[in-house]
């Protein structure tokens, strides 16, 4: 438990933003919050937040928590009103410790470090932290007390090229909220809205549909349709997500003549995504640069059969195959292949067709309550070794 006995009992919480849009490092950040707050620590938290303007939401409980904001000042003056509201914090408050959620901003966890000896501690997410030239951030990770690499393949990059200390390196994998998730038949409104007919079989994606993101592998579904109608001709893909290269994947699905076999979803709300989950009989992103990838865990707690790329973080997220399939990303052979076996229900996972155990054991190994569970374990070990 941590001490409240002198006045550097809290702990500073550097993020990029929670509460104005959301992404895998923004999801993360709140839940380790909530973690936090869900400890029960005697312990005051001070978050500060780059983009952010407000909280949005209720945080009436956490009582102990006071939040600073950046996101009011203009673009381009943001970094500099951002770091001096860090170190300015660090210096007069004097915390306990810092948590940077964004290896950027080791950098001046490191500067404070230097001028103060508050220890602090790095989240580690994925492209964030593969192949880092930047010699600043290099030094910061070589100072950090402690670096949360989200899952075994980024820590595995960050030894072998940063050739760091493997004994300060502990993994705090992403999680999920359970409850939101659940299984259910699929969803009779939207087998309407896309006019499906009740045992068309369902691909789907879930992802930004953005040019620096084509690595989640949107490109290489489109390109198995024609091999896996072959054997499943009413086989239907739906990609949910909205960006800029929307234009050029409509011109692939024209090009492939697919247009009677695609639907692009665009943007949905978060209420629906779980029917949407809900609706597929496999979830695929067979991506090559993902950090995690937080939406193959909701697709496993609604009991979906499930399907990653073997060349990034999709192999914690499956838990090295144990929760799903993960194929080569580049190979399209592959992947039409192993969806194909996976809708005909052939595949050789027996675990991919048992829902309510596929959900169980991503709950054990990912839910909220073992999140939380690491995150205690992490401040006791460190308060323990300060001692």
């Amino acid at each position: 438990m941590l001490s409240t006995d002198d006045n550097r009992s809290s702990i500073h919480i550097w993020v990029p933003n929670i509460f104005e849009f959301k992404g895998g490092i923004q999801v993360y950040s709140a839940f380790l919050l909530d973690a936090l707050n869900h400890l029960n620590l005697k312990v005051s938290y001070d978050v500060f937040l780059k983009h952010d303007t407000q909280t949005i939401g209720d945080f009436s409980s956490y009582s102990n928590t006071r939040f600073h904001f950046a996101g009011s000042y203009p673009l381009p003056l943001r970094t500099a009103v951002f770091a001096s509201q860090i170190l300015t914090g660090g210096i007069l408050k004097r915390p306990q410790l810092v948590i940077a959620t964004h290896l950027n901003f080791a950098q001046a966890a490191y500067r404070l470090k230097q001028l103060t000896g508050i220890p602090y501690w790095a989240v580690a997410h994925g492209v964030d932290a593969w192949k880092i030239e930047n010699p600043s951030i290099q030094r910061a990770l070589h100072h950090a007390d402690h670096i949360l690499p989200v899952g075994s393949y980024t820590r595995d990059r960050l030894i072998a090229e940063q050739h760091l200390d493997p004994t300060k390196l502990s993994i705090l994998p992403n999680t999920f909220d359970s409850n939101r998730w659940h299984i259910a038949p699929k969803p009779q409104h939207l087998i309407k809205r896309y006019n499906l007919a009740v045992q068309t079989p369902v691909i789907l994606t879930v992802a930004r549909l953005d040019s620096f993101e084509r690595y989640k592998g949107y490109d290489q579904i489109l390109k198995t349709l024609p091999t896996i109608r072959q054997q499943i001709p009413d086989v239907h893909y739906i990609l949910v997500g909205k960006g800029s290269d929307r234009p050029r994947i409509e011109a692939t699905i024209a090009a492939l003549q697919l247009h009677d076999c695609v639907t692009l979803a665009g943007f949905i709300p978060d209420e629906e995504l779980c029917d949407h989950y809900n609706l597929c009989d496999v979830f695929a992103m067979p991506s090559k640069g993902e950090g995690f990838g937080i939406v193959y865990l909701e697709a496993l707690a609604c009991g979906k059969p499930t399907l990653g790329g073997d060349r990034d973080g999709a192999i914690d997220a499956l838990c090295h195959g144990e929760l799903g399939a993960l194929v080569n990303p580049d190979d399209v052979d592959q992947i039409a292949l192993t969806l194909t076996q996976i809708l005909q229900g052939t595949y050789p996972h027996s675990l991919m067709y048992q829902p309510q155990l596929l959900r169980a054991k991503v709950i054990d190994i990912y839910g909220f309550d073992r999140f939380k569970q690491t995150v205690g374990n992490l401040l006791a070990d460190w308060q323990q070794q300060r001692v």
